[in-house]
């Protein structure tokens, strides 16, 4: 499958991908065939940049309300040929969570379809998840049938069934089979016993000193030939890119944790050592155990970390810099974000002010963001922290670009981020991009505006919280902050 292209955001396409709230707004106002064409456009090809974290299905499953819109598009998307060949959750799991949202809303057509998904279709377990917070104990038990026959007789296909009541994100319709099907009972029995011995089948430990902690760190790392221990092009540069480099990095971390129990002031000479020629793995982990302890050295280790040629040991350095703290470490990342030179460096010791420092870095803060629109556009993975920070710092210079980022990203959860930082330093928030938030897709956007919108002599903004509070999709802490105002008059 092919990654959906993003329309531009003054587009009717651009805003319902985005997720922003002007996207139902002009959909209402459109021909209305040409809502139909985005809005299935969307639902069947996710637009989301992570779709573990942002979220869309109430907000595509109102306007499939608001529309009256049909659901063969969904149904031709969810029994094409390729629920065969692409078995990523990614490709169906949208259309099965707005399948499930609006048989909240009492969509019978798409009850119907959720369940014979659930007894056709690839990813049968998450269509099942979404029938069990919303489907009759009668519906769920018509479907028993279908799905234990995915499950053969044998040994093989009683441990897939119990690795699938395992995984299974809502356990109520396996306790309702288990009832009337012998073999639903006894693998729902075991299923506890399968979780007990994978958590006795613990990996190697190493053993308890520093040295064999940081062997351990790299015992599954094997340098290719010509590689040695020092920090250049021998010492590991081609971690990121090995199959194993990863797995080297997340063996760091945990090899980090391991030092805090084991290593004392007397082994900060080999830990310094490791931090600056050791393997990767070590070096990473002394790094960051250094880094836990604040040692007085740790700022030139990381100067000369962040200039490392394995790009795995720059990214770990850079992460372990962003989890400092103190004035120490302050005072230094103040001199390596105002570098003009560009390096990897900068950028991180502004994301660190951004998060830990005052407002006389605000300056920095906001150059450095203004660096990283104009380098990686208004989605680079750095701005996350930038854009939360301009608002803790109050830098009320950074208005032009947060509106620039809220209007342009394709991240719902960066324009949450704007969104927040606009409320501390946009005086004009509460009667613009506010209102635009009460439609969005975040329930955290549309809290925020539910909190800070202004209502006074706005029928429109009134006739939307009121519909918000009476809708019985919406999440908790949006109904809380709607009620709030409303009751406050």
């Amino acid at each position: 499958m092919f990654e959906p292209a993003i329309a531009p955001s003054a587009s009717l396409l651009g805003l319902l991908q985005r997720g922003r709230g002007d996207g139902t707004l002009h959909a209402l106002a459109a021909e209305r065939s040409d809502a139909l064409a985005a809005l299935e456009e969307c639902v069947t090809r996710d637009p989301r940049r992570d779709w573990q974290v942002e979220n869309r299905s109430l907000y595509y499953a109102r306007l499939f309300m608001e529309l009256e819109a049909p659901l063969t598009g969904l149904e031709a998307h969810l029994f094409d040929a390729w629920d065969d060949l692409d078995t990523r959750e990614s490709r169906t799991g949208l259309t099965l969570a707005v399948l499930g949202r609006l048989v909240g809303y009492g969509r019978r057509d798409a009850l119907q379809l959720l369940r014979r998904y659930a007894a056709e279709g690839c990813s049968w377990a998450w269509a099942l998840d979404e029938l069990a917070v919303r489907d009759s104990d009668e519906g769920l038990r018509g479907l028993a049938d279908a799905v234990l026959a995915r499950f053969p007789e044998g040994p093989e296909g009683d441990t897939e069934l119990r690795a699938a009541i395992r995984d299974a994100y809502e356990p109520r319709p396996w306790h309702l089979w288990a009832a009337g099907h012998p073999r639903v009972a006894a693998a729902t029995e075991r299923a506890p016993f399968d979780l007990w011995q994978r958590q006795m089948s613990r990996p190697q430990t190493p053993e308890w000193s520093t040295e064999a902690v940081l062997a351990w760190a790299d015992a599954e790392a094997e340098p290719s030939p010509g590689t040695g221990v020092g920090g250049g092009v021998a010492g590991g540069a081609g971690v990121a890119e090995r199959p194993e480099g990863r797995a080297v990095l997340r063996r760091a971390a945990a090899a980090a944790r391991l030092l805090g129990a084991v290593a004392g002031p007397a082994d900060r000479p080999v830990l310094r050592l490791a931090a600056r020629t050791g393997l990767p793995g070590a070096r990473c982990a002394a790094l960051r155990h250094l880094c836990e302890v604040d040692d007085p050295e740790l700022p030139e280790l990381m100067e000369f970390a962040a200039d490392d040629f394995s790009e795995a040991v720059v990214d770990f350095a850079l992460d372990t810099l962003g989890r400092m703290r103190g004035e120490g470490i302050l005072v230094h990342a103040r001199a390596w974000a105002s570098r003009t030179d560009g390096s990897r460096l900068a950028d991180a010791a502004a994301r660190l002010l951004a998060c830990a420092g005052g407002p006389e870095d605000a300056p920095l803060v906001v150059a450095a963001l203004h660096r990283e629109v104009s380098r990686s556009g208004p989605d680079g993975e750095g701005l996350f922290a930038l854009v939360e920070g301009v608002g803790r710092l109050s830098a009320g210079q950074a208005v032009s670009v947060l509106r620039h980022i809220y209007a342009e990203t394709v991240c719902s959860q960066l324009r949450l981020g704007a969104a927040r930082g606009l409320a501390l330093i946009d005086p004009y928030f509460a009667t613009g991009a506010a209102v635009e938030c009460l439609w969005d897709c975040e329930e955290a956007t549309r809290e925020l505006a539910a909190r800070h919108v202004r209502t006074s002599g706005n029928v429109r903004v009134l006739d939307r919280l009121r519909r918000l509070a009476a809708d019985p999709g919406e999440e908790a802490e949006v109904h809380a902050a709607v009620r709030g105002r409303l009751s406050a008059g």
